[in-house]
């Protein structure tokens, strides 16, 4: 049996003009069950992976309910509300609105935190058909009087996890309140922990569940390996896999910011082109910092969990844990940026003996052990470093890119 096309899905034509724009050819899982029910008016409910073509599922819907008519815009209003819980969230689903609606006259904003809200202002000044927020800097202009959402007619939560893990549950309780009652809603999330459960009970209207989430929480196609390596050999140990040319484009994640900043310069003072993005870099600078690594000027990204939350970059081959997560939900997070539309990827550990803790309540959640390359759990000391660099077997088949279905999602 054979997926139905975005056409007997009803998108309509000038979006479809669009996604064939960007080689988009078949829906997602998750775009072939969402968008009819979104299409109907229908608040949802919906579980999928980061990767599966999330933000097409509720876009492309909310761009063709807003272009039917010609709803005069009011000063500071807002007709659809997008809440996400990181600066480069935002801007990444406000840049797929543009390009998924760029055949209609929709106009769109964006208001994030870390920079001047001067801009921001100014583009809420005439009101605007979406936009996409996240929920600080969107209480901060709500209270100075610069937005007004009294209009919104539907409301889009994206990560709806992440955004309680990050604490934002009464800023969106704020925000819902502000709200008409009478609109329509839907709620995306990764995971379905209690407190989601609980706030999706709280603004959403019999919704539609749908869930794509495969029975492993992280994808086949992923080959997770770890390095039992003492923390004072870790620098040395990355900068001697970085050699090997096969890792073509490395997403390097740190528990700190100081040791994003530490990592990224020693492989900058060891030829090798890199770059730390985090909380405390301007918006300005992780801008520039995600462009460079996705034009392929960095190769290699240094990030806290943090930051790197919504970095969709195709193609990224290897993610390196140079220090693991003390939460396993961040690792599945944090892997899941390799091995996107259809493609193969490779996720290595380093684990020191203080944290055989983390690895094991990871492997506990996984349902699945990685691949030991070297090294012993729990061993006083790492073997030297130049045995990693010539006991690790890198290269192997990558899948090929299929783009299928509208990838732009979180």
């Amino acid at each position: 049996m054979t997926n139905p096309s975005f056409t007997e899905l009803g998108v309509a034509e000038p979006l479809r003009r669009a996604l064939e724009g960007e080689g988009y050819r078949e829906p997602t899982p998750i775009q072939i069950r969402a968008i009819p029910v979104l299409l109907a008016g229908q608040d949802l409910l919906g579980l999928a992976q980061t990767g599966t073509g999330k933000t097409a599922a509720f876009a492309l819907p909310l761009l063709q309910k807003l272009s039917v008519g010609h709803e005069q815009r009011r000063p500071r209003s807002v007709r659809a509300l997008i809440l996400a819980p990181t600066r480069e969230l935002a801007i990444q689903i406000h840049d797929s609105l543009r390009t998924y609606g760029r055949h209609l006259h929709i106009r769109s904003a964006v208001i994030v935190g870390g920079v001047s809200q001067q801009a921001q202002v100014k583009a809420l000044a005439g009101g605007v058909d979406i936009l996409v927020a996240t929920p600080g800097r969107l209480l901060d202009l709500m209270s100075q009087g610069h937005v007004r959402l009294d209009a919104v007619a539907s409301l889009v939560l994206d990560e709806a996890d992440r955004m309680l893990d990050m604490g934002f549950i009464r800023d969106i309780r704020k925000i819902v309140a502000a709200l008409p009652k009478n609109r329509h809603s839907m709620l995306f999330s990764a995971t379905m922990p209690a407190d989601v459960e609980h706030l999706a009970q709280s603004i959403l209207h019999q919704p539609v569940r749908i869930d794509v989430s495969p029975p492993k929480l992280t994808a086949e196609n992923i080959d997770q390996r770890v390095y039992y390596v003492a923390t004072a050999e870790k620098r040395a140990l990355l900068a001697a896999l970085l050699k090997d040319s096969t890792l073509e484009r490395v997403l390097v994640f740190t528990r700190t910011k100081h040791t994003a900043n530490r990592v990224a310069d020693h492989l900058d003072k060891n030829g090798f082109s890199a770059d730390a993005i985090h909380g405390n870099k301007s918006q300005g600078a992780r801008q520039r910092a995600l462009e460079r690594f996705r034009s392929g000027d960095a190769r290699i990204l240094v990030a806290t969990d943090i930051a790197a939350r919504g970095i969709d970059i195709d193609n990224v081959t290897h993610v390196i844990n140079f220090e693991l997560p003390n939460e396993p939900e961040s690792y599945v997070h944090r892997i899941g940026r390799t091995a996107r539309a259809g493609a193969a990827g490779i996720a290595i550990a380093f684990c020191d003996p203080a944290e055989n803790g983390f690895l094991r309540d990871i492997e506990r959640l996984t349902r699945a052990s990685l691949t030991v390359v070297q090294g012993e759990p729990g061993a006083d000391r790492a073997p030297a470093v130049r045995d990693y660099a010539r006991k690790a077997p890198f290269r192997g088949k990558r899948g090929n890119r299929d783009r299928r279905g509208a990838r732009h999602a979180a």
